[in-house]
């Protein structure tokens, strides 16, 4: 709640930037520095620190907590009922993490947030119990639908800036192989006959609280083991990644691409973000120079770090 409360409320005069420094309704670029959004700059100096733990939980603006909540509850409230709270919160906390590693191979000197990432990971999860038990649920054709329809509003979301979209998909990666590990015997609850729930199970539902009979063969076995064995090199893979200083841009100039789609309403500019500063008793000038736009704003008292998401944002 700390993280969220001063994503949005430190600002010294406004709750939310320009749609053209920020189109999520949120903070500036320094404010998302403060509370633990990631960046190259940051792995330079300490490879792996606070920051990865933090990410995870931060919010990039009103409305991507508002969509991330949303889709995170609607279907974190269906797996939990029907696999248990303790996995589904395992498979939350480990995919968080995992994306944030991967975010980190990705990430420019933007800063991003990795919210996103848990929600990808439960989707993830999702699709790995309607692969495995794919014969239980009745309802196949709405899960999957509500499944891709959620994890393309939220990609879709990932590609405005702040957002890492490659977070999301190395969360997604991660949940469905916890959920092959995890995820092998659902719990069928009482449901009306005349209900057609997202995750309704195609067998008697005269009985409550019983759990589906499967029997645990060498199939099951290799699965679990297969999917243990690629999520532990994935996580110790991007862990050394991580302190090695692996920048995936160096060898991937399209990936930008995936992460931010420039328009004419904010910028996803990843080059030098060096500004000429001319001030006068009232006006402050920044001209970039990297691109030679120039912007007149109508205050100089502002803080070096405000005066870089400036330049930031002009350049």
């Amino acid at each position: 709640m700390r993280f969220t409360l001063v994503n949005y409320f430190s600002l010294p005069s406004v709750f939310f930037q320009p749609i053209s420094e920020n189109p999520l309704l949120g903070p500036s670029s320094s404010t998302l520095d403060k509370v633990g959004a990631l960046r190259r700059a940051f792995l330079a100096q300490n490879p792996l620190n606070w920051r990865f733990f933090v990410c995870p939980w931060l919010h990039a603006g009103i409305i991507h907590f508002a969509i991330n909540i949303s889709c995170t509850i609607f279907i974190g409230i269906h797996l939990e009922r029907d696999y248990g709270a303790l996995r589904i919160g395992v498979i939350y906390l480990l995919s968080a993490f995992s994306g944030s590693l991967i975010c980190s191979l990705f990430v420019r000197s933007n800063p991003v947030v990795t919210s996103s990432g848990a929600l990808f990971g439960l989707l993830g999860t999702m699709l790995s119990g309607l692969i495995r038990n794919w014969n239980v649920y009745s309802s196949k054709c709405a899960a999957l639908a509500t499944l891709f329809t959620v994890m393309v509003m939220n990609f879709l979301l990932g590609l405005l800036p702040y957002i890492d979209n490659f977070a999301n998909i190395g969360a997604f990666v991660s949940g469905l192989l916890l959920g092959f590990m995890l995820l092998l015997t659902p719990q069928v609850r009482q449901m009306s006959k005349n209900k057609s729930g997202l995750f309704e199970y195609g067998v008697n539902r005269a009985k409550s609280s019983i759990k589906v009979e499967q029997k645990m063969g060498l199939d099951r076995l290799i699965l679990r083991s297969t999917s243990l064995v690629l999520f532990v090199l994935l996580l110790s893979g991007c862990l050394v990644a991580v302190f090695l200083g692996i920048d995936v841009n160096q060898y991937c100039g399209w990936c930008r691409f995936i992460d931010c789609i420039p328009s004419k309403r904010w910028s996803c500019n990843d080059g030098p973000k060096t500004c000429e500063i001319m001030k006068s008793s009232s006006e402050m000038t920044l001209t970039c120079l990297y691109n030679g736009n120039t912007r007149v704003f109508p205050f100089t008292n502002v803080s070096q770090a405000r005066m870089n998401d400036l330049c930031a944002m002009i350049c």
